[in-house]
């Protein structure tokens, strides 16, 4: 897998995707959600699904073979030539031939392992998925954003 920021100037709006798959197919469909971005500024999920509509129904696009996942600073997700936008429950997203290595070992750091960062929990994961997945190996690329936390209940709030 690989990955690549889509706006590196600055860090506000930045959006980051990872892929496994063909590479050539991964970077159309890149570019098909850079367009969706473009006519739905600021709303991720909303061009993911459409990519996915897209991907589902168009003729060529239906035969492409990658994995997309995608986050920016609100939300991640992960695309799929079925037609899924998944938003995973925990934030724990991998993809990829270790990408199950990966979320397993990621999940079991979250849950066990407090106090590290996510960016921690991420490269130990890869790297216990590296050693248990013969397709998988320790040449890969950390992208790191900041995401925004969730507001509090407005009735939380005011008390």
């Amino acid at each position: 897998s690989d990955s690549s920021p889509s706006d590196s100037d600055d860090k506000e709006g930045i959006t980051v995707v990872g892929f496994a798959g063909s590479t050539a197919d991964a970077f159309t469909l890149l570019e098909r959600l850079e367009g969706k971005l473009d006519e739905y500024p600021g709303q991720l999920t909303r061009s993911c699904v459409e990519l996915a509509k897209g991907w589902r129904t168009d003729k060529y696009l239906r035969r492409l073979e990658a994995s997309l996942l995608v986050a920016d600073e609100n939300v991640s997700l992960e695309i799929t030539g079925n037609g899924d936008v998944l938003e995973p429950h925990d934030g724990v997203l991998a993809v990829g031939s270790g990408g199950f290595y990966a979320v397993a070992a990621a999940r079991a750091l979250t849950y066990n392992v407090p106090d590290m960062s996510a960016e921690e929990v991420a490269r130990k994961a890869m790297d216990i998925a590296s050693d248990m997945c013969v397709y998988t190996n320790k040449e890969y690329i950390v992208e790191v954003i900041d995401m925004k936390k969730k507001e509090e209940d407005d009735t939380e709030k005011d008390e």
